[in-house]
């Protein structure tokens, strides 16, 4: 194949924006986007409740310094500051690029864009498309990519970069409708592949390939992660499948109520109630559930999030997919009784160590979106700027992709490469004495973070969960696919996705057990106390002799300076 000079991994927000900003930055350029689904079908999809920027539509008095304050304080002031200054001086132009270019944004009644309340925000800056912020940006983006001349493949599965003495070559990668093998020679790779907080399993907002590909790849080519410790678990999931409840609904003016009939914020948050930011919602969730004020029910113990007091009228027109979401899973009509809700692992702070413009420690490999940190989430994302994150920083690293492809020459991937990858997928459907099963191990999995690296941690759990994850590693080695087939062989995926996940839990957990404090979403009950003495610094998690090392770097400040976190 002749040689891409961009290949983007990922159909996602963050690839989709990427491959239009270097499509404008240079037309000439060959782009591929490699999707292991339809673009369309990415889980950018599932994005509810908006992206946030000072637009200062609702709010005259907001200011983008205002939105670079509450960020840093969000992140528990793990976040560096010249990134979180880029990201939120970019965001107005970016809801206005996305306007322009047929955004249905919902409107005030002045018909500038609607904007609403987001949990840790001083200002209700979050603009959004009633609760389909995510999905209607993902069509808007891939039109655009369609129209300007993207090369899409679609259904492959990206299974390692090729890499020469430190040189990237290109991408290796498994066309899943045929199973065949394929080289993708490419000048310079984005990396644009979401996060993977899917593999908590069953307490999980996340799509089912939200499976962590694109940090698995970069790790085992030697590039670090960072701050993989740090995973957000989103208050308000639907409590029997996980699914999320946008923080838009606690916007809308949502109340969370325990089995008392509290709105038991009051005693976690006074000032911002059910808008506090999202790590302290889910422990203060949590915290009423352990402590015995939770409803039970065979589906496992939750709590109510009450809108039946917002009207009907409101619900159908700012929250539909919600009512619809918890009408078909839960048998509720959210204006006629509560949602039953319950922390679910919703996003990942950590990720691909990228510098602002979207570069990673290897020539011609860049990251952006859930898979990147860059950082501007630090400890703890605040709601809302997800999605920003996947624009600004995938319209950057687009850019700088762009501006750099020429600079390197493109290599050939070799026969020898893709036999000895081919050899290495067919030696999974052929294991001798002793096999383990997808299913079980991946059960496992899940079961394992949860109990011992969820929302509240301790050593001793932290150090089972560890033992836990190096004995599934081993079990993996004997696993076995059970068809053998070529087309659209869902096992084998699972299975190389698997793969991908025991390599990144194991960075979750080392970094999780070496981090002594409690900050953001990482809650040591050993530990409870944030110690910037000792750990105001991002951890690097690197492979090595095929084991974690963790390293430090540390975190750029600027004009805020560390003070108390405080709702």
């Amino acid at each position: 194949m002749k040689p891409f000079d961009i290949v983007i991994v990922g159909g996602g927000g963050a690839g989709l924006y990427a491959a239009m900003e270097a499509m404008k930055t240079n037309p000439s350029l060959n782009i591929a986007v490699l999707s292991k689904v339809y673009p369309n079908r990415s889980h950018t999809s599932a994005a509810q409740g908006g992206a946030n920027a000072a637009l200062a539509n609702k709010a005259k008095d907001d200011t983008v310094e205002l939105h670079i304050f509450d960020t840093i304080k969000g992140s528990d002031y793990l976040a560096d500051q010249d990134a979180v200054d880029i990201l939120c001086s970019e965001a107005p132009k970016i809801i206005r690029e996305l306007d322009n270019i047929g955004t249905p944004w919902s409107r005030l009644d002045d018909n500038t864009i609607a904007q609403r309340p987001f949990g840790g925000a001083g200002r209700p800056r979050c603009c959004y498309c009633a609760d389909k912020t995510g999905h209607t940006i993902l069509q808007t983006l891939y039109e655009q990519c369609l129209k300007k001349g993207v090369f899409f493949f679609n259904e492959y599965f990206v299974l390692n970069l090729s890499v020469n003495d430190s040189r990237m070559k290109g991408l290796v990668a498994m066309n899943i409708k045929t199973g065949k093998i394929e080289a993708f020679p490419a000048r310079t790779v984005v990396f644009a592949t979401g996060g993977y907080a899917k593999m908590y399993w069953n307490r999980s907002s996340n799509a089912a390939g939200n499976t962590g590909d694109g940090q698995a790849i970069a790790y085992r080519a030697g590039i670090p992660l960072k701050d993989m410790e740090f995973v957000q678990f989103h208050p308000t999931g639907l409590r029997k499948s996980g699914l999320l409840v946008t923080e838009g609904a606690r916007g809308e003016g949502g109340y969370l109520v325990n089995m008392d009939g509290e709105r038991f914020m009051s005693r976690y948050a006074p000032e911002k109630m059910e808008l506090g930011p999202r790590d302290l919602v889910a422990r203060s969730i949590e915290t009423e559930i352990l402590q015995g004020r939770g409803f039970d029910s065979p589906a496992g113990k939750y709590v109510h999030l009450d809108l039946t007091h917002l009207g009907a009228d409101l619900i159908k027109s700012r929250l539909p997919q919600i009512r619809e979401m918890s009408m078909y899973f839960e048998g509720v009509d959210p204006i006629e009784e509560p949602i039953p809700v319950r922390p679910t692992a919703h996003y990942s702070m950590g990720g691909i160590d990228t510098d602002n413009d979207g570069r990673t420690v290897m020539d011609g490999v860049y990251a952006a979106g859930e898979c990147a940190c860059v950082s501007v989430h630090g400890a703890n994302r605040l709601g809302g700027n997800s999605l920003l994150d996947i624009l600004v920083f995938g319209r950057i690293a687009g850019r700088t992709a762009a501006e750099e492809a020429r600079k390197f020459e493109p290599a050939p991937i070799t026969a020898d490469e893709i036999s000895q990858t081919e050899a290495m997928l067919r030696s999974y459907m052929r294991p001798s004495g002793h096999f383990e099963r997808y299913g079980t191990l991946r059960e496992e999995l899940g079961q394992t973070l949860g109990m011992n690296v969820g929302i509240f941690r301790e050593a001793s759990k932290i150090r089972k969960g560890v033992q836990d994850l190096k004995d599934l590693q081993e079990r993996f080695t004997h696993v076995r696919v059970f068809d053998t087939g070529d087309v659209y062989n869902t096992n084998l995926l699972q299975v190389l996705e698997l793969k991908n996940m025991l390599d990144l839990a194991e960075t979750v957990a080392e970094g999780a057990l070496a981090r002594e404090e409690s900050r953001g979403s990482h809650t040591r009950t050993d530990f409870p106390q944030r110690d910037d003495g000792k750990w105001h610094k991002h951890t690097l998690a690197t492979l090595e002799g095929g084991s974690v090392k963790l390293g430090e770097k540390p975190v750029t400040m600027g004009r805020y300076e560390l003070q108390e976190r405080t709702y």
